[in-house]
């Protein structure tokens, strides 16, 4: 028969792996160091109400502190979460530092669970404002980052936001967004792969132009074979 020491033990020993976790990153941006806690971790893989602690890599304050209802991410080799990582279809970072709204500033954008476009990951994003010195959320920006295949790219050179979404197999689209100050989001760029019409064999590709306030479009086909050779 078990003594109730023996008891406590056995209950502290099967919920170890769920005890709330700390991870202290440095490396994901050149102004701030993060302190992640979330709820629990098991095998690699940590989730559940987090937080994102930030401080000034200089003086040492901290900055804020910003809420995820579920902080998702794997620990790599090391027991540690990644920072900045976007891959499609693969690892996405708990925490996302970029310039997203192209105004000078870095921005933040936190993981908040799995509920993208076919459960992939989903984010808070968050810009820096200069008023309130603050990280405030982007309702717009959060949007993108909720509704498709992950969190979207940037491309500081062009100043462009670029998502990318699917329906089943045969169907691609990749968005490009710019951002107009005092007006937000503005689509510019629609790429589309449609392999799912009546031709099995054929990719309909259509690319469409935001020109001049006017969308201009071209739509070519090829046979899959050719379009996509490293699946032959």
């Amino acid at each position: 028969m078990k003594t109730q020491l023996q008891i406590v033990l056995l209950f502290l020993l099967s919920n170890y792996n769920y005890a709330q976790q700390n991870f202290v990153i440095n490396d994901g941006s050149n102004k701030y160091s993060v302190t992640l806690s979330v709820s629990k971790c098991e095998d690699g893989e940590c989730s559940g109400e987090g937080t994102v602690q930030l401080f000034d890599k200089k003086s040492k304050a901290l900055i804020q502190t910003l809420a995820s209802i579920d902080l998702f991410f794997y620990l790599n080799e090391n027991q540690q979460p990644s920072v900045n990582v976007i891959q499609l279809y693969d690892e996405q970072s708990p925490i996302q530092f970029d310039d997203f709204n192209f105004d000078g500033n870095q921005d933040l954008a936190i993981r908040n669970g799995n509920n993208g476009s076919y459960n992939g990951p989903s984010y808070d994003v968050y810009v820096f404002n200069i008023t309130k010195k603050q990280f405030v959320i982007s309702e717009e920006l959060t949007a993108l980052a909720s509704e498709n295949l992950g969190m979207f790219t940037t491309d500081a050179k062009t100043k462009r936001i670029t998502t990318f979404a699917k329906s089943g197999c045969c169907y691609h689209i990749t968005t490009k967004y710019k951002v107009v100050p005092g007006k937000g989001l503005v689509k510019v760029i629609e790429f589309e792969e449609d392999a799912s019409g009546a031709e099995d064999d054929i990719v309909k590709v259509t690319t469409r132009n935001l020109i001049k306030n006017k969308w201009i479009s071209k739509t070519k086909k090829y046979k899959i074979k050719d379009y996509y050779p490293n699946q032959n």
